[in-house]
C-alpha cells in the first residue's frame, strides 16, 4: 500500500536524488519507518524488500517526516477572503434560517443543511428528508452538502474553458461520444480532468448552475419547503423584521412585484453562502497538515497513502486531495459524474414503486439530457470534506457509515453477493438501474476494474486506515491545540 507513494514520489512531490549507499544506520532508519507506519508498511517491505529499501533510502528525510506524520513539503494555501459580510449576505443569513417561508412554518434552508454538521443533513437523518405542508412528505434524494460550492463550475461536458463556451451542450455531448476517455487514477488527475465527460453544476444531477437557482429549488418543491407561490413568499417577507433591509437594499418598489421580491431573496441567500467563510472554512486538520501545522497519526498517514494508491483505494482519482497549481486548497472532488451502480435503497418511499428509477443526468428531475442514454445512472461526485459527518451516503442514501461505503467499492465486483440482493439464487447486480443502463456503470477505474473472484483491492486494515484519514477532513480543527 505505502510503496506507491515512496516509489513514485506522489505523496511528497519530492525530486528524486541519487540513491545513497546503504549502511547499517540507514537500515535502522527503514526499521524505524516500518515501526512508525505499522503493519501495512511491513507487509509491503516483506513483498518487495530490495525495492522498498532503495526507494526509502533515496528520500530518507522525507520518509522520516512522513512516517512521523508530518508533511515534508508544506504549502501556503490561498484561502478565500473573509471580510465582514455585506448587507445582502447578512440579509441572506436571516433568510437561510427563516422557517416562516416554508409551507409548514417549520423548515428552513438550515433544516436540511445543518451548519453544525458541515452543511450536511442533520445527524440521524434518514435517506431522504421530510417536508411539505405537514412535514410528512418524503423527498427523493438526500440533500448534498452546501459547503465548498463557491468554486463549482457551470455544468458542461468536459472542462469549463473558453473552447467549450463557444459551442452548445448538445455539440459537447456529440464530441464526448467520440472522444477517448483516460482511465482515472490518483496519479493522472491532470489527464482525466480533460475527459469530455459531464462536469460541474449543482444538485446530484447538475441541473442548475448558480447558488441562487439552487436555493429556489427546495423553496418551492412541494416535498421540501413547499413555500407555495411567489406571492405568498413575498407577503411573508414583507411582514418580517428584515423587510426594512429589503427596501434599503433593493428599493422602495421591491414588494410591488412578488417575483422580484423572491429573486432578491434568493440572491441574498446566495451571497450569504459565498461570503460567509464557514461555508468554505478550509480549517480541517488535513488543511493544517498541508501547511505543515499539524501531524497525522500513523493510522491516518497509512490511510492517506492508501487513499492515493491506485492499487489500493485510489480515492484521490475522483476526490482530488492536492492543492491546485495556484495554491487553492483541494475540494476533494473533480466535480465529474460517475455511474457507480450502488444498490437500490428500499427505504425511499418512491422506490416502493418498482417502476420508479432515478437515472441522475437522464432524469426524472433533469430533462435536457433524457435522450442521452449514455449518461443514465450518472451522479455528481461530491466533496469528501466533512464526509464523516454525513448521516447517509450516495445519491440514494443507501449507506449510513463510511465502512459500508468502502465495502461497496471493495466488494462490488469481486464479491457482489455482499453488496446486492439475490433473487432465485442469482445476485441482482446494479439493481437500481434498468438493464440497458448497466453498460454505463464504471468498470474501468480502479478499484472498480476487478473481476468476480479476484482479491479485493483493500484489506480490512486499509479500510480502517482510510476512514481514519477521512475524519481529518472535518472542519473545525484548531492549529494551536495540544498535539498539533
Amino acid at each position: 500500500m505505502a510503496s506507491s507513494a515512496f516509489r513514485r514520489g506522489s505523496a511528497t512531490n519530492a525530486n528524486p536524488g541519487p540513491a545513497p549507499r546503504r549502511s547499517s544506520g540507514r537500515r535502522w532508519l527503514v526499521a524505524a519507518l516500518i515501526t512508525l507506519l505499522g503493519a501495512s508498511a511491513a507487509e509491503v517491505v516483506a513483498q518487495q524488500p530490495h525495492l522498498m529499501l532503495m526507494d526509502w533510502l533515496k528520500h530518507p528525510v522525507d520518509s522520516a517526516i512522513l512516517a512521523a506524520g508530518g508533511n515534508p513539503h508544506p504549502v501556503q494555501l490561498v484561502l478565500p477572503p473573509s471580510p465582514p459580510l455585506s448587507a445582502a449576505a447578512q440579509l441572506g443569513k436571516q433568510l437561510f434560517f427563516d422557517t416562516a417561508l416554508s409551507g409548514s412554518g417549520k423548515q428552513s434552508c438550515a433544516s436540511c443543511h445543518d451548519p453544525a454538521n458541515g452543511y450536511n443533513p442533520p445527524p440521524g437523518s434518514g435517506p431522504v428528508m421530510l417536508g411539505g405542508p405537514r412535514m410528512d412528505a418524503s423527498g427523493f434524494r438526500p440533500p448534498p452538502s452546501l459547503a465548498y460550492l463557491y468554486r463549482q463550475q457551470n455544468f458542461s461536458i468536459g472542462p469549463d474553458d473558453e473552447e467549450n463556451e463557444t459551442i452548445t451542450l448538445q455539440q459537447l455531448v456529440a464530441l464526448g461520444q467520440s472522444s477517448q476517455r483516460a482511465t482515472k487514477t490518483a496519479q493522472n488527475a491532470a489527464q482525466t480532468a480533460k475527459n469530455l465527460v459531464p462536469t460541474g453544476g449543482l444538485f446530484w444531477d447538475g441541473r442548475v448552475n448558480t447558488l441562487q437557482q439552487q436555493a429556489e429549488g427546495p423553496l418551492f418543491n412541494p416535498v421540501e419547503m413547499d413555500a407555495g407561490a411567489p406571492q405568498r413568499v413575498a407577503a411573508i417577507i414583507e411582514r418580517q423584521p428584515y423587510a426594512k433591509t429589503f427596501v434599503q437594499l433593493f428599493g422602495p418598489n421591491v414588494f410591488t412585484d412578488p417575483e422580484l421580491t423572491v429573486a432578491e431573496a434568493l440572491f441574498a441567500i446566495a451571497r450569504y453562502q459565498i461570503e460567509d467563510p464557514r461555508f468554505h472554512a478550509f480549517n480541517s486538520r488535513y488543511d493544517a497538515w498541508l501547511q505543515g501545522k499539524a501531524r497525522l497519526s500513523p493510522q491516518e498517514m497509512r490511510g492517506y497513502l492508501a487513499f492515493n494508491d491506485p492499487k489500493v483505494g485510489d480515492c484521490a482519482a475522483c476526490h482530488l486531495d492536492k492543492p491546485t497549481a495556484t495554491g487553492l486548497p483541494p475540494l476533494f472532488t473533480d466535480t465529474q459524474y460517475e455511474a457507480l451502480g450502488v444498490p437500490r435503497n428500499p427505504h425511499i418511499p418512491a422506490n416502493f414503486n418498482p417502476k420508479y428509477v432515478d437515472l441522475g443526468l437522464c432524469g426524472p428531475f433533469r430533462t435536457d439530457l433524457k435522450n442521452q442514454t449514455q449518461y443514465c445512472g450518472m451522479f455528481l461526485t461530491p466533496t469528501l470534506r466533512n464526509v464523516a459527518q454525513r448521516p447517509v451516503y450516495f445519491h440514494n442514501g443507501v449507506y449510513h457509515t463510511l465502512q459500508q461505503v468502502l465495502d461497496f467499492y471493495n466488494f462490488r465486483d469481486v464479491q457482489p453477493g455482499k453488496i446486492y440482493p439475490a433473487v432465485d439464487g442469482k445476485v441482482r447486480k446494479f439493481n437500481d438501474l434498468p438493464p440497458p443502463d448497466h453498460a454505463n456503470v464504471d468498470v474501468t477505474d480502479p478499484p472498480l476494474n476487478r473481476k468476480r473472484g479476484e482479491q479485493p483491492a483493500m484489506t480490512a486494515q486499509d479500510m480502517r486506515d482510510i476512514i481514519a484519514f477521512l475524519k481529518t477532513l472535518n472542519d473545525g480543527y484548531t492549529v494551536n491545540k495540544p498535539g498539533a
